[in-house]
């Protein structure tokens, strides 16, 4: 066998390891973001996709946040404005997650086929209440 030949025989092998190595890496860890109407789209078409890993991004339902102080649990529901979905949560939920309207939130988890989203993390979208404020004749 030619030099050449096993040299470009070698190089295929290791690229297609290492191919095989990133596609499984990222199904593997991989994790779906979506809105609620989209879950609830995948939800429908397919049944199996219940108990899966996946990111929902949406506002929090104004009015909807329940807390048990001595369990560490926050209830609450999330819309995109069409599809809402409830939300329990066990542990410590961020700062800027308050009772205040408009809060945008990403939550990770699973939807369980009972409709009720069990999220292991919470994020909260900061506001712009964190910029500083100008009075007049002080901007430069």
């Amino acid at each position: 066998m030619k030099p050449q030949l096993k040299f470009l025989l070698g190089a295929g092998v290791i690229i297609a390891t290492l191919t095989f190595l990133v596609v499984t890496g990222v199904k593997e860890t991989g994790v779906y973001f979506l809105t609620p109407t989209e879950l609830a789209e995948k939800t429908l078409s397919d049944p199996t996709f219940y108990d899966v890993g996946i990111k929902v991004g949406a506002k929090v339902v104004p009015g909807s946040i329940r807390r048990d102080d001595a369990a560490r649990r926050v209830d609450f529901s999330i819309t995109d404005g069409t599809q809402e979905y409830p939300v329990t949560y066990v542990g410590l939920v961020p700062d800027t997650f308050t009772d205040a309207n408009d809060i945008e939130v990403i939550v990770e988890g699973r939807l369980g086929r009972d409709g009720v989203f069990q999220a292991t993390e919470v994020l909260a979208k900061c506001g712009s209440r964190y910029e500083a404020e100008f009075e007049e004749g002080t901007r430069t």
